[in-house]
């Protein structure tokens, strides 16, 4: 059955020079999140684990203790064993996050709830978060800047080998499972779930050390070691194929469940093979649209970032909308890793429903710049907009970026690189450890929407007059 809530207990009261020590900032935050909206937005994903979870069982871990513990991981960048760990040893961690004297909910169940709460619940909680932030005049939405990152899988460095390499070690795996399901059958042999992965781990030792090695005679052996990778890579595909038709004539949920794996795998080791046939066989060149970087992480993607020291990151790109209080008002996980400008009409039209006013200000790098986009902006009714040209510039376009109100604008546009720089190190924008894209976006979506309320809370405590201390 799903609870809402524990009976209130005010620890404070239990030990009261605690109340002391509650820093104001997490003070303000435990007020931010007693809001009945992102309750209720919480609890409305949470109610759909089973067809009767809010209404039959045994009682659940409260809504609004989730709630909070997933803020409170995020808020300190901590893993999901360390905020059990550590809310279970603080007692202000327990008020704050409304556990009380209650035992603290085991990691395994923290994750399991935290996998309901979707991508579409995160952007609602996050467009609830920038109306309470207008509404505490935290911002006005007066200005407006914009700009992408990329945040990164958590894959290593893909290679040809290691793609294949992967592909014949996690189908094997699944085919080791499948004996004991299936068992050694007459149709299907026992050669049906031989395993090669002593012959996989032999070859890439070898194509490692044929890399290293210059001259025409090192090409040929590396593509020679190729071969080999991919012959026996083909022949534990055709094997899984054969136990996969196997797995058919059993109805138990184990088989099926092999089954289903396997039909998520097989197609990322046939892309794998296909890829290495094709650059390394063939010398063909493989468009970034089309390659496979991980088969853990299909959804990555090739960014070209040109900037020293790493030109390339392989992850998604996330477009950022920053306005005035330095609150994000949006963010949106990019199809494809390309260009900036297509998106800048959009980023408008969201201020504008948000607001109910375009910005006085719009400021972006060079990669937003359009004539049409300065066209779009300008009907729109922004006063100022910063979109410094491409290309060469004429003798009018520079007079015209030498303005005051222009430099001043551009001035406030490199403001997002540094709340950029603090979303990565503080929030978790550098590199998503959560699985699959439905991941990526709820791992963005809780580091945006924990930077949001910490900003709010941070610009309450100092818009508030400062408390006297309290006497000894």
């Amino acid at each position: 059955m799903l609870m809402d809530r524990y009976a209130a207990s005010n620890l404070f009261a239990v030990v009261p020079t605690l109340e002391r020590e509650f820093d104001p900032q997490l003070r303000e935050l435990d007020r931010l999140l007693d809001d009945d909206v992102l309750f209720q937005a919480v609890k409305a994903d949470l109610g759909r684990r089973s067809p009767h979870t809010a209404s039959r069982g045994r009682p659940s871990t409260p809504v609004e203790v989730i709630l909070r513990m997933l803020v409170t991981k995020r808020l300190y960048g901590w893993s999901y064993e360390q905020t059990e760990y550590f809310v279970a040893d603080s007692l202000v961690l327990r008020q704050f996050c409304r556990v009380y004297l209650q035992p603290v909910p085991d990691d395994t169940t923290l994750l399991r709830w935290a996998k309901l709460i979707g991508p579409t619940t995160l952007q609602q909680l996050n467009h609830r978060v920038v109306t309470l932030a207008a509404s505490l005049r935290v911002t006005r939405g007066r200005k407006l800047r914009v700009d992408s990152t990329v945040v990164e899988t958590n894959i290593h460095h893909p290679t040809d080998s290691r793609l294949v390499g992967d592909g014949v070690r996690v189908v094997s795996r699944l085919l080791r499972r499948a004996k004991t399901v299936v068992g050694e059958t007459t149709e299907l042999g026992k050669d049906a779930f031989r395993t090669r992965m002593r012959t996989i781990r032999r070859l890439t030792q070898q194509l490692h050390r044929v890399a290293r090695r210059k001259g025409e005679e090192a090409a040929e052996d590396l593509k020679q070691a190729y071969e080999k990778l991919i012959h026996v890579a083909d022949a534990t595909r055709r094997q899984a194929r054969r136990v996969r038709d196997g797995l058919q004539a059993h109805a138990t949920r184990k088989a099926q469940q092999l089954g289903e794996q396997m039909d998520h795998f097989l197609p990322l080791l046939d892309q794998a093979i296909d890829q290495a046939t094709r650059r390394v066989l063939h010398g063909e060149v493989v468009p970034a649209k089309e390659k496979l970087l991980s088969l853990f992480e299909p959804h990555t993607q090739v960014i070209q970032r040109h900037k020293a020291g790493k030109a390339v990151e392989f992850g998604r790109k996330v477009l950022l909308d920053e306005v005035d209080g330095g609150i994000i008002s949006r963010y949106d996980l990019l199809a494809d890793g390309g260009l900036d400008h297509p998106h800048l009409p959009a980023s408008l039209d969201a201020h504008q429903q948000r607001f109910g006013h375009p910005p006085d200000i719009l400021a972006g790098d060079r990669g937003f710049f359009t004539p049409e986009n300065e066209d779009r902006a300008r009907a729109a009714g922004v006063n100022q907009i910063v979109l410094p040209k491409t290309g060469r510039v004429s003798q009018e376009r520079q007079r015209y970026e030498k303005q005051p109100w222009f430099r001043r604008g551009f001035r406030f546009r490199a403001g997002i690189e540094g709340r950029i720089s603090v979303l990565r190190r503080c929030y978790g924008l550098d590199c998503c450890l959560d699985h699959g894209l439905d991941g990526m976006e709820r791992w963005v979506g809780w580091g945006i929407l924990t930077h949001n309320l910490t900003k709010i809370a941070y610009t309450r405590v100092n818009q508030l007059p400062r408390r006297l201390p309290i006497a000894a």
